[in-house]
Parts: C-alpha cells; structure tokens; sequence
C-alpha cells in the first residue's frame, strides 16, 4: 500500500493543502484579500486539497490494490 499511486497523491495534496490552509490562517494580506474578490484563496483552496487528499487516503484503504493469484 505504500507505494500506491493513490497514497502518494493523497500525501503530497495533504502536505500542500496543510501548507496552504496554515498560510490562509496566518498570512492575509490587504492586497491579496482585494485581488482575490474578498476571497480568503489561500485557505479555502488548502480546505479543498485536505478534503481531496483525504478521499484519496480513504480510496487507498478502502480499496486496496490485489494481486492476481498465479494458476500453476
């Protein structure tokens, strides 16, 4: 399971999203609140990318990749 295609994307968009939910929380600035439409992007796109990662964790767990059995 480690080394499913679906644990790695859901790491790297948890990661990023983790990172981008922390910036839309701590960093706001005037300039980019006005530019975005008085939209917070930073977090909510971070909320977006945990929720994806998350589903694709679960995706990995729930349905786990099964070998074919060899006939001899």
């Amino acid at each position: 399971m480690l080394f499913d295609i679906r644990t790695i994307v859901g790491a790297l968009l948890g990661l990023y999203g983790l990172v981008l939910t922390i910036t839309g929380l701590v960093h706001n600035p005037a300039a980019d609140h006005a530019r975005t439409g008085g939209w917070n992007i930073n977090l909510w796109t971070g909320i977006a990318m945990l929720i994806v990662a998350i589903a694709f964790l679960a995706w990995a767990r729930l349905r786990p990749v099964v070998e074919p059995k060899r006939s001899e």
